[in-house]
């Protein structure tokens, strides 16, 4: 578990760990990448290094103002899509716009936000879920066929360490009868995220997608600053630049060995265990409970041609 210690997380651990990496130059020429939230923070880092490896990138995020700071920054290789990912009628929108797309390669599910108090979106779903969890779930079903259409394709999810402190509760995702707390529900949503890479992992076996989920670390974002200042202000000289954090989602979008396995969670391009805490482990009844609910809020399963066989 060293590398899952807590001074791991900081940008000690990252400069002890990258000293084995080597160094990312795969050409991804004719290559399209989809990023959600990719105007600030990993998101964008991770957006501008993976054009500088020649794929066209589309950037879905709901600022204009950011979105175009983003193509001006990366040039005439991108595309911008302006978008609340926290409405699923938004997220439906993205994927009819997306189908315009010859083909897309790699979908990394990066959006996220950490509410201090619970608040509920314009559709009546509570905010957290809404964008970490449901609407990644949504865009992703939606883009699949597009996805295996493109084989060998790529899903990556962002997700974070605070998943390790929480289990699923699939009986009650939008705290509708819990304490809500903007940690217990952000790590929750991230502990789903985890979840669904390895359902959709085992679903789509043979589809040609492979599926992973990351850990960033704790790095140093806006995200982090306005959602948690006393930690930001407390860990600041420890916290990871966002190019550090998004290290491990380029690996994973652009070199070869992360294509050759799937349903993996990464932190820092090694494979890392799923559960510190047995509390936290989850059953079967409570992973197909997860999937129900969640084709429930969306009204979208994948499609049955692509699910049907698989899993």
């Amino acid at each position: 578990m060293g590398k899952l210690s807590i001074a791991g997380f900081t940008n000690l651990g990252y400069r002890l760990h990258s000293k084995d990496f080597n160094p990312i130059d795969s050409d991804m020429t004719d290559q399209t990448v989809v990023i959600t939230g990719g105007t600030g923070g990993i998101g964008r880092a991770a957006a501008e290094a993976l054009s500088r490896l020649g794929a066209k990138v589309i950037v879905v995020s709901r600022t204009q103002a950011k979105l175009d700071e983003v193509a001006a920054s990366i040039g005439e290789r991108t595309r911008t899509i302006k978008a609340d990912l926290s409405l699923m009628s938004e997220v439906r929108r993205v994927a009819g716009l997306l189908e315009e797309e010859p083909r897309i390669d790699v979908l990394i599910n990066n959006v996220g936000v950490l509410i201090p108090e619970r608040q509920e979106t314009d559709e009546g779903l509570e905010k957290t879920l809404a964008v970490d969890l449901a609407g990644h779930f949504l865009l992703t079903n939606l883009l699949m066929p597009k996805l295996v259409g493109s084989a060998p394709a790529r899903v990556i999810n962002v997700t974070s360490g605070g998943m390790y402190s929480e289990r699923i509760r699939p009986d009650d995702l939008e705290f509708e009868h819990g304490t809500y707390t903007g940690t217990a529900a952000y790590a929750r949503a991230k502990r789903g995220q985890v979840i669904l890479t390895e359902m959709w992992a085992d679903r789509l076996e043979g589809s040609g997608v492979s599926f992973h989920s990351m850990h960033p670390g704790w790095a140093r974002t806006d995200g982090v600053a306005n959602s948690l200042p006393t930690f930001n202000l407390m860990m600041s000289p420890l916290l990871r630049s966002p190019e550090q954090g998004a290290d491990t989602v380029i690996w994973l979008a652009a070199s070869h060995e992360p294509a050759e396995t799937t349903g993996k969670f990464w932190f820092d391009r090694k494979e890392a265990p799923t559960h510190m805490l047995e509390s936290t482990k989850e059953t079967q009844a409570e992973r197909d409970e997860l999937w129900l609910r969640l084709v429930e809020i969306t009204d979208a399963d994948l499609p049955t041609p692509i699910g049907d066989g698989a899993g």
